[in-house]
């Protein structure tokens, strides 16, 4: 075992039988009796049975090494919430879920996840403050403990960029003149008009349309919503940023035409095809598919680059995953020893370590130098992409209405052509304040 592994054991997991009080579900709160050595059982949002899952088994196999904790893993992809809803409704919730940090707010209104004490957690000052800064409710408390992140980047297709003879994007202007040459001048060479600029998961499915989109809009200083002097929002679609963001993406796809055909109908799996099959040319993407990519495609026929700059700036899309302790677990300590873990050095090391899937995107630990883990350098691109320009969704109670009322805007501009831009994005702000009025978070 690693010395610094030995250390980290040391005090990890501390403790004698307590009682402790914690919410578990509907049920409200209830006394738990405390056992530091029960096992700790995990889910983790990923694919049963593929890399990501093997990748935190690894993870789980050191935490265990270490501290002689043992945690069982379990992945679930599909009807992951639907299943975790049922477990709640049961009032036996696992003891850790590893999720999307956007799904902060939602297990808090829904009562699921504990407050974490951070001064329980080991290395928490290590984090970086915009990856702990995900991690707060708006209530200023926090509720998760940020172990990867990501962001958005630029693909092109590199062989078809050379053979139309222009330089990678730099401004929204030069994106649109790539994506059109990607679209007119044949750039695989084989005669037929059969590729297209960039690739769009313009689906209302899970709100990918508004989560692709935000990279957009708030480069051109847009905004789903807009945070107040007070700490309340207002809707901000139809602001002049942000109906500007609008037509130029909706034009994209209705008036160039550099969209691939059928964006509307399609979420990430069979864009990500697009891509991989030479149908499109550009996509604007987090790094976990460069792996995909590298062997379906060719590392040799793309590049990453930085997202071209916009009107305002170059912000784009900032995500990650967070260790969640959930309520009712009968070993507390074991969850802060096991967050603890996820946020060192060894474990953002081992976390980032394989050559397909990761179970660590970019490291949130400010001591981890990406460089020294991965030597490729695209990986820097997207780490300094995060910490530069990076922007997470708003922290409310609950993310997920809105940014499905706005896929549903920007998935229907895109689909019907005929449609007014302004008076669409007009009425959507009318449906966000009704949302905000909802979960008491909305300006007067």
């Amino acid at each position: 075992m690693p010395r610094s592994l030995r250390k980290f054991a040391a005090g990890s997991l501390a403790g004698v039988l307590v009682l402790a009080v914690a919410g578990c579900g509907a049920g409200g709160a209830k006394p738990v009796a405390q056992d530091p050595k029960a096992p700790l059982e995990l889910w983790t949002r990923t694919t049963p049975g593929g890399d990501g899952e093997k990748g935190m088994k690894k993870l789980a196999a050191a935490f265990e090494a270490a501290t002689g904790q043992k945690v069982v893993v379990t992945a679930i992809f599909d009807d992951f919430e639907t299943k975790l809803s049922q477990r709640a409704a049961q009032k036996d919730l696992p003891d850790l879920v590893l999720n999307d940090s956007s799904q902060l707010g939602t297990m808090v209104s829904q009562g699921i996840v504990r407050e974490v004490d951070l001064g329980s957690i080991k290395g928490s000052d290590q984090l970086l403050e915009s990856a702990l800064s995900v991690a707060k409710s708006g209530d200023g408390k926090t509720y998760g403990v940020p172990y990867s992140a990501q962001a958005s980047a630029l693909l092109i297709r590199k062989d078809w960029r050379q053979k139309v003879g222009l330089a990678a994007p730099k401004t929204w202007d030069d994106l649109t003149a790539l994506a059109k040459a990607f679209t007119t001048q044949d750039p695989d060479g084989n005669g037929k008009a059969d590729t297209y600029g960039l690739a769009v998961p313009g689906s209302t499915k899970r709100g990918y349309a508004s989560w692709y989109f935000s990279n957009f809009l708030w480069a051109a200083g847009g905004d789903f919503i807009a945070k107040q002097s007070d700490g309340k929002y207002k809707p901000a679609m139809s602001t002049p940023e942000s109906v500007a963001a609008t037509k130029w993406f909706r034009d994209l796809a209705c008036t160039s035409k550099v969209i691939q055909p059928g964006a509307a109908t399609m979420d990430t799996p069979p864009t990500n095809e697009t891509f991989e099959a030479g149908r499109t040319g550009l996509y604007v993407v987090g790094p976990y598919l460069l792996p995909r990519f590298d062997a379906g495609l060719g590392k040799d026929k793309y590049e990453v680059v930085p997202v071209p700059k916009g009107p305002k700036d170059s912000t784009v899309l900032a995500e990650g995953g967070s260790v969640y302790l959930m309520a009712g677990s009968a070993n507390e300590a074991g969850q802060n020893a096991f967050a603890s873990f996820m946020i060192s050095a060894d474990g953002q090391k081992l976390g980032m370590a394989g050559q397909k899937a990761f179970n660590v995107q970019l490291p949130v630990n400010k001591t981890v130098d990406i460089t020294a883990v991965r030597k490729d350098p695209r990986w820097k691109v997207y780490a300094d992409a995060y910490r530069d320009s990076g922007r997470y969704a708003p922290s409310i109670p609950n993310w997920t209405p809105v940014r499905q009322d706005t896929a549903d805007t920007i998935n229907a501009l895109i689909a019907d052509c005929s449609l007014d831009v302004t008076a669409e994005l007009t009425k959507l702000d009318k449906k966000l304040a009704e949302t905000l009025g909802k979960q008491g978070v909305a300006a007067s």
